[in-house]
């Protein structure tokens, strides 16, 4: 099976929740497991850290890996979704898997599974995949990023090092619950008996369910955001931000700096400061040198992109991954902080969102190229287009994200500011 056949089978055969949406979520582990026991278990034969929650999840799954590949680990990093390869998802120190790899595998599976008689999810499939294909090649340490939720998420088979849930917000209510305590919840279940967790944002409404689903585990829980604070920053010549980090009150980590520029990383940061404290305690060899030389180049050592990455400059061009309400306010607040004369903005979200809840938080004085990227779940531009007039954003509807953005370009001058965003497929047709 070739590369190309390969995808053709896992994106049109399979059911895929970032194309079709809630049709593809499997509301057990059941086929997790069978998977994993068809290929010997091979989550246990190296060690994972897994990392759930609403937003920066994958950022924080990136930092971590960083600095576990600066400490000389061979780490495994698998997150979801992919912005422009499948093999996106599926890293060892940053390095995609091969598409030899990725054919061979599926091809495996398909013969594996005549007498198995498996019908897995894509998402099932691909983290069937990681899983093996790190055992395979001996990793010390995988990063686990969870797709949806966590107690019925396929990577949550896994007995981790530390759990880490990033933050709470209502986002894929439909299946998870539509209140902050219901995700709260689903996200809980990631929680294993003994192992530690860390909760990265302190929220009234969801603390109390940690609490109680962590002493129900005997598992010691900590607040990251409780212990670091993340005060400033400013941007160096290389276009790092220069972070001022206090431990409990105390400065620490002077002169730390982050290649990811988004200031919503500030939020992040204490959650990749606590988790390697926990890691330094149990006993592994992370020095402070690697949390600086990791943190300081993320994107050249993991391959992250998406996260407030400059595409353009003159004028200055951003997009950006964020989906859902609470990211897409962080986003706003950055946008109110970048200087611009003009204001451009390339947008799409899919249908499965509620547009009356994104759309309200955006700034008003812009002009607007609403868009739809090419998969089944995205929204029609049109619709988006009137929903926008209701919040007084006004701007012209395009069939294409190419199209928005060619129209965005052209009407832009150099001193004026264009930002693509809304849904991870816009950006990554524009990537």
């Amino acid at each position: 099976m070739k590369y190309k056949e390969t995808l053709e089978f896992l994106f049109s055969r399979l059911p895929m929740f970032q194309r079709v949406g809630p049709a593809a979520y499997k509301n057990n582990l059941d086929n997790a497991h069978r998977l994993d026991e068809l290929y010997g278990h091979p989550h246990r034969r190296f060690r994972t850290i897994h990392v759930a929650g609403t937003n920066g999840k994958g950022s924080v799954s990136h930092m971590l890996a960083a600095i576990l590949q600066e400490a000389g680990y061979k780490t495994g990093l698998y997150t979801s979704p992919h912005l422009k390869d499948f093999r996106e998802r599926i890293r060892i120190n940053g390095k995609p898997i091969s598409k030899t790899a990725v054919a061979q595998w599926v091809e495996q599976f398909s013969n594996k599974n005549v007498l198995a008689d498996i019908d897995p999810s894509f998402f099932e499939l691909t983290v069937a995949m990681a899983f093996d294909y790190f055992a395979e090649e001996s990793v010390d340490v995988a990063v686990i990023e969870t797709g949806l939720g966590g107690r019925l998420d396929s990577t949550n088979i896994i007995t981790p090092e530390v759990s880490i849930i990033t933050n709470i917000s209502l986002d894929h209510t439909d299946l998870l619950g539509n209140t902050t305590e219901s995700i709260a919840f689903e996200k809980a279940g990631i929680i294993k008996p003994g192992v530690p967790v860390v909760i990265g944002t302190s929220q009234e409404d969801s603390k109390m369910v940690f609490l109680r689903e962590s002493a129900l585990k005997g598992s010691d829980i900590c607040f990251a955001d409780s212990e670091y604070k993340v005060n400033y920053a400013f941007v160096d010549l290389q276009g790092r931000q220069v972070v001022s980090v206090e431990r409990k009150g105390y400065p620490v980590y002077p002169g730390l700096k982050l290649d990811l520029k988004g200031r919503y990383q500030h939020k992040n940061l204490p959650t990749v400061l606590k988790s390697t404290d926990l890691l330094r305690q149990a006993g592994w060899t992370i020095e402070d040198r690697n949390i600086y030389d990791g943190l300081s180049r993320v994107t050249e050592t993991t391959g992250l992109r998406g996260r407030w990455q400059i595409i353009g400059n003159n004028p200055l061009t951003v997009c950006d991954t964020a989906h859902n309400a609470a990211g897409i306010s962080e986003i706003a607040e950055q946008i109110r902080q970048t200087p611009y004369k003009k204001l451009h903005i390339v947008f799409g979200i899919v249908n499965d969102k509620d547009p009356y809840k994104i759309l309200g938080l955006l700034p008003a004085d812009a002009s607007y190229y609403f868009t739809k990227a090419n998969i089944p779940r995205a929204m029609d531009e049109n619709k988006l287009q009137d929903a926008a007039l209701k919040f007084g954003l006004k701007g012209e509807a395009y069939s294409t994200v190419a199209d928005a953005y060619k129209a965005a370009t052209s009407n832009a001058g150099k001193d004026d500011f264009i930002f693509i965003g809304g849904s991870t497929f816009v950006v990554a047709e524009i990537l």
